[in-house]
């Protein structure tokens, strides 16, 4: 394995624990807690690139399901991936993926930063809200204000803080590596 590979991999499951960390820090800006796993997720894809942005965010929810209390509030299981919250952590994945790609075809720049974050927050959050009310069976009313419209300012500043020190912090590394 050449050296940017093993950095690569070792950087990808340093993001996999900083996503698990991050899930554990608890902040309200709303009556409605929000974590820190989305901003994590954001600022992993944004330094790593699709591939290993996907990766980071699949061996997480791999963790996760496998009992490791790496999901908000220390859970796990599958009944967190399949639960009425699956939908969130599910589509971190393509989400992580979204964000990557799209800065690998544009260019990584704030801008193209903040942009790809944000439209994967809405991704995560349409998702979550779809199978939020699928599992549990609810009203879309009652799914959209519970499951996405708290979460939409919170959401918003973290993939703007995710697309800005991901910029940095991908430049820092990248300076580091050479």
């Amino acid at each position: 394995m050449e050296r940017t590979k093993l950095q690569m991999l070792v950087l990808t499951l340093i993001f996999t624990l900083v996503i698990a960390i991050f899930a554990q820090l608890k902040f309200s800006l709303t009556l409605v807690p929000i974590t820190g796993q989305t901003l994590a997720l954001g600022l992993a894809a944004t330094v790593l690139g699709a591939r290993y942005a996907s990766y980071a965010a699949g061996f997480y929810v791999l963790l996760g399901a496998l009992g490791l209390p790496v999901f908000s509030g220390m859970s796990s299981g599958l009944d967190v991936v399949f639960g009425p919250k699956g939908g969130y952590v599910l589509s971190f994945i393509p989400a992580a993926f979204f964000i990557g790609f799209y800065l690998e075809k544009t260019a990584f720049t704030k801008r193209n930063a903040w942009l790809a974050n944000i439209l994967a927050m809405f991704f995560i959050l349409s998702v979550g809200m779809v199978w939020l009310k699928t599992v549990a069976d609810i009203s879309w009313s009652r799914a959209f204000f519970g499951g996405f419209a708290p979460f939409v300012l919170g959401g918003l500043i973290k993939a703007v803080l995710a697309g800005w020190l991901g910029i940095h912090l991908r430049n820092l590394i990248r300076k580091k590596q050479q």
